[in-house]
């Protein structure tokens, strides 16, 4: 099998790559570097870039399935031009594939594309699957909304699609958890706001067999990238603290300054999802990682 992967070299693609190759998948990947392109069999760089519209359609040969996962990182200031690369870096390099395929004969039968819990509406009472309709009025509902409805595009060439709606990423490489560990390891960490905000977290191990495991098995739809067990911010920070064995004095950090700090962005500090993974519980997934504890055990380990 070969399959397409796009954001290779990001935190969740290069999980998927390894996994990829201890299955022994080949892997075809999208980069806008030239000097990044890899010409092993096994691993195979093609040349993109979403300004200019151009895209080696080498890189579709003998493919089965593709992980999209090409985008805008969120983790940088929302200034209003930043905000547009947010949506546009998902749409145009969704369209980009899209357009690229069609007229072309091709043995694309699955894309399996990222998306976000950034969909679901602020709440610290709902329990969120992927039945509900309603989207956040956030900025991030509004970049999922558009991101998902440019991947239904691929229905269209008669692509079966799934979309992996992915909540707080914990890896001990980088992303949410280096920042969350950071002030807790220096002594001065602390819950955000009033603390009750829902975290819906998810091991990036489990994370990547999840992608692998919806292409494999030709699962479309949508389906949660979350662990079982989400949790407040507030048993977040403490089981942080617990695992790294450090105090948890200070009061929790108000509102107003993250927003100082961070401006628009400090929502994904502060809005509460709790998102529930059932439905890829339902087709016999099994998460490695059920509890936060024995995550971050294994993450700091």
């Amino acid at each position: 099998m070969r399959i397409l992967i796009t954001g290779a070299t990001g935190l969740v693609g290069q999980e998927i790559v390894k996994l990829c190759h201890a299955k022994n998948i080949k892997v075809n990947y999208l980069t806008t570097r030239k000097s990044k392109i890899s010409t092993d069999d096994n691993y195979k760089g093609f040349y993109w870039n979403t300004d200019t519209r151009e895209i080696d359609t080498d890189c579709f040969k003998n493919v089965e399935g593709i992980i999209h996962l090409a985008g805008a990182s969120i983790s940088k200031r929302w200034t209003d031009s930043y905000k547009k690369e947010i949506i546009s870096s998902r749409v145009e390099s969704t369209q980009l594939l899209i357009d690229s395929l069609k007229g072309e004969s091709h043995t694309i039968k699955h894309v399996v594309s990222a998306s976000a819990i950034g969909i679901y509406p602020d709440s610290l009472t709902n329990y969120y699957d992927q039945t509900h309709k309603v989207v956040s009025d956030s900025f991030l509902g509004k970049v999922v909304q558009a991101w998902e409805q440019a991947v239904d595009g691929f229905s269209k060439l008669n692509i079966a699609v799934s979309k992996v709606r992915i909540g707080l990423v914990l890896s001990a490489k980088g992303g949410a958890l280096k920042e969350i560990a950071k002030p807790i390891k220096f002594g001065v960490g602390a819950a955000f706001g009033s603390g009750k905000q829902w975290q819906s977290w998810i091991h990036i191990d489990d994370l990547a067999k999840a992608f692998l495991y919806v292409l494999e098995n030709r699962l479309d739809g949508v389906y949660n990238g979350v662990a079982p067990n989400p949790l407040t911010n507030n048993e977040l920070t403490k089981t942080v603290a617990k695992v790294l064995r450090k105090p948890l004095f200070l009061p929790n950090i108000p509102k107003f300054i993250m927003k100082l700090v961070l401006g628009e962005m400090h929502i994904i500090l502060f809005e509460s999802q709790r998102v529930s993974s059932k439905k890829i519980e339902s087709k016999n997934f099994k998460f490695e990682f059920h509890h936060l504890e024995p995550a971050l055990e294994d993450l700091f380990g």
